[in-house]
């Protein structure tokens, strides 16, 4: 749909948002008050708990006080790490003058996007619409009724008085207009990512239209320097882990190799932290260089999972001391000592970004003695002013470790020792300094992640400790986070869960749910993955469409309920849904559930293949179901063992189950006393049952390429 306003109010939203040019006022000098925030639970709210401005949260408090004193609503979207958003609250929030105005003419709600995603979509969406582009921080006018009917990001001070002005003016003066473009505006939210963009049902799927998905998808590859052709880059790691599943079903070397380009250079860029270990949320530039360097949970999960798996097909050293430095980050800063983990580290130190991660030339003379100097300063590519800005350096490489040995005449072993003594001690002096704020909150959706992170570690590295910390965090979200109905609390913090959860909460646990049985066999995770899943259905699905709302049946308190279907930073929570059903329907042998899944991709399928960039994790599915999923069903005393064997290799469209009991419809009368045999299945069909791994590997690899058909069938 495309949005329109008429001429008049079009011109109203243009007088609304200029910039006129007026100027500071003085900030008074007085004592502040703590507001009604300090008693929030989020640390991004507590940070604007000494604002002068009479913040509320989300709540039927505001909304009422809107109505009855007929006030239009401030909504300002932010969260911890992010750097614009303390700095509009330095500049304006915090500044007296402007806070006379919000607390005079408006009622000011402050959101952590971050704990109200479903609120941040809704207002997201009418930045969107009415100026092309959003971001963080957000901020929105709306009706006591929250109809949004202004939106937009970073003000400063100046230009924020001004719209707060014009604002109040209008509402005052002109409100008929501002209920009309309110009106006008909320349809178009309502129509935005929602049932009027999906496409015809299509329930089969040809190899052949599978490979065509790269038609449209290859055009925004950056070849030289991976990723998307982007001013900036972000790392979006369902890109390329749905491309490595792409050239494994077929063979593509030039899809795999624009994945390892993405792979090497972020990496190697600044995004990563080459001291420390872990990514940054995205870099300004093209190069991967120049991080904005706040560091988010859900970014570091992902990209350990797409490292570990590539590390199975591309079993590079660089990618293994990625994995391993990425998760010692997670448990060095991000570990709330409980088994899961807090959502971010922010972007700045001291009110300057990323003054805790850069270097200057003397703090290297002074910490490392001259060799090391002069090859931490080759190695990194350390400027004597700086590579960065005012004198500052960001560490970032150009090549592995093992070219750069090569290229400097070095033995790679003394290469290593080196680099780890210097490494040591820059670490030990970046610890001295003041650290970044961590919000130490923890989400259930992201730390499903961290589940699935620890799983692929474990499978690509085979260190146990990965898969005991895996469980550790699976006990922590049912221990805090699920009910006993299997209803789930989406943020916990100081022991205390709060929020309903949404859509990506429940898909993404119980997607880890499913993923910690393939792993370890033991069926209660996949006993609670149903419980989850059967919860979503009755709560969250829309029967008309067969897709699910973000948010459940009762939550009517936003003006728009939303649907989440394209794939961003995150894999979107209906793709991830049509998967779970998937997955849940092959283990269970549930009809129910693949016809679910089916008709989910069957709406999604235009949409996908006309622009896979932004549906990368709906191609998954699509090519599983174009190729067909391998059931690997693996019974008696030694599966597991056998079963971590097999999962060594990337097989992505594989679906393990095993045991020591036939628990299953699939496992029924496949044990035999005394072996543990393997049967590789398609479709319920399974070839003769075999007892090595390699075998059944051998197998699967034969199904893939076609020459299946000298593999004798199992009854």
């Amino acid at each position: 749909m495309v949005f329109r306003i008429n001429f008049k109010l079009s011109l109203l939203i243009i007088i609304i948002c200029c910039f006129t040019g007026c100027k500071d006022e003085p900030k008074e000098e007085e004592d502040v008050k703590k507001n009604r925030l300090a008693k929030a639970n989020s640390p991004y709210l507590k940070q604007h708990a000494d604002n002068p401005v009479d913040w509320y949260e989300w709540g039927a408090e505001a909304l009422e006080k809107a109505k009855e004193e007929n006030k239009p609503i401030i909504i300002s979207v932010g969260y911890a790490s992010c750097h614009w958003c303390h700095v509009m609250e330095r500049e304006s929030f915090m500044d007296s003058s402007v806070a006379e105005i919000m607390n005079r003419d408006f009622v000011s709600i402050k959101i952590d996007r971050e704990e109200r995603p479903d609120i941040d979509k809704i207002y997201m969406n009418a930045a969107q619409l009415l100026n092309g582009s959003g971001g963080w921080p957000l901020n929105a006018a709306a009706l006591p009724n929250g109809k949004p009917f202004f939106a937009g990001t970073y003000f400063p001070t100046g230009e924020w008085k001004n719209i707060l002005n014009k604002i109040a003016i209008a509402y005052k003066e002109d409100k008929e207009s501002l209920v009309e473009t309110a009106n006008a505006l909320t349809e178009g939210i309502k129509s935005t990512n929602s049932l009027g963009d999906l496409g015809l049902t299509k329930n089969e799927i040809s190899k052949t239209e599978y490979l065509s998905v790269m038609e449209a998808w290859e055009p925004r590859f950056d070849r030289e320097k991976g990723g998307y052709q982007e001013e900036q880059k972000f790392p979006l790691p369902v890109s390329w882990d749905a491309l490595l599943q792409y050239y494994y079903l077929t063979g593509n070397e030039e899809v795999l190799e624009i994945v390892k380009t993405t792979l090497d250079n972020t990496a190697r860029g600044g995004i990563y932290d080459q001291l420390g270990g872990g990514f940054s949320r995205y870099t300004t530039d093209p190069d991967w260089l120049i991080p904005h360097f706040e560091k988010m949970l859900y970014d570091n999960a992902q990209l350990i999972s797409l490292y570990s798996k590539a590390y199975k097909v591309i079993p590079s050293e660089e990618y293994k001391a990625i994995i391993e430095e990425s998760l010692k980050f997670v448990e060095r800063e991000l570990s709330n000592n409980e088994g899961g983990f807090y959502s971010s580290l922010n972007a700045e130190t001291d009110g300057e970004e990323g003054k805790f991660y850069v270097w200057y030339i003397e703090e290297l003379r002074n910490t490392l003695n001259a060799s090391e100097v002069e090859l931490i300063t080759n190695y990194y590519n350390i400027e004597p002013y700086g590579n960065w800005e005012k004198g500052k350096n960001i560490l970032y490489r150009r090549s592995s470790p093992e070219e750069f040995a090569r290229e400097e005449g070095m033995a790679y072993k003394d290469l290593k020792t080196s680099l780890t003594h210097a490494k040591e001690k820059m670490l030990e002096e970046r610890q001295s300094r003041n650290r970044p704020k961590v919000d130490d909150k923890s989400l259930t959706s992201w730390n499903a992640l961290m589940i699935d992170a620890y799983l692929d570690a474990f499978l690509a590295l085979g260190n146990r400790e990965y898969l005991q910390n895996a469980i550790k965090c699976a006990d922590f979200l049912s221990d805090k986070m699920l009910k006993p109905d299997y209803s789930i609390w989406r943020s916990y913090k100081d022991e205390q869960s709060s929020i309903s959860a949404f859509l990506d909460d429940y898909a993404l646990l119980s997607q880890a749910y499913i993923n910690l049985y393939q792993v370890t066999f033991d069926i209660e995770w996949l006993r609670k993955a149903q419980k989850v899943t059967d919860y979503v259905i009755n709560n969250f699905r829309d029967d008309d469409s067969g897709m699910f709302y973000y948010t459940s049946n009762d939550d009517d308190d936003l003006v728009a309920r939303k649907m989440e279907l394209d794939d961003n930073v995150i894999p979107s929570s209906n793709s991830v849904m049509a998967q779970n059903l998937f997955a849940l329907g092959t283990l269970l042998e549930n009809e129910d559930y693949l016809s679910m899944s089916e008709e989910m991709l069957g709406q999604m399928y235009d949409l996908t293949m006309e622009d896979p960039s932004f549906y990368a994790n709906w191609t998954k599915l699509i090519g599983t179901k174009a190729f067909g999923a391998y059931e690997i069903a693996i019974v008696g005393n030694r599966a597991q063992q056998k079963n971590l064997h097999i999962q060594k290799k990337y097989l992505p469209t594989s679906i393990f189950m095993g045991g020591k009991e036939e628990n299953l419809p699939l496992l029924k009368s496949k044990y035999v006393d005394g072996e543990t045999l393997i049967y590789v299945c398609q479709n319920k069909t399974c070839k003769y049952p075999v007892s090595l791994p390699e075998e059944a590997i051998d197998i699967i690899e034969n199904y893939r390429t076609g020459r299946e058909e000298n593999i004798n069938i199992w009854n």
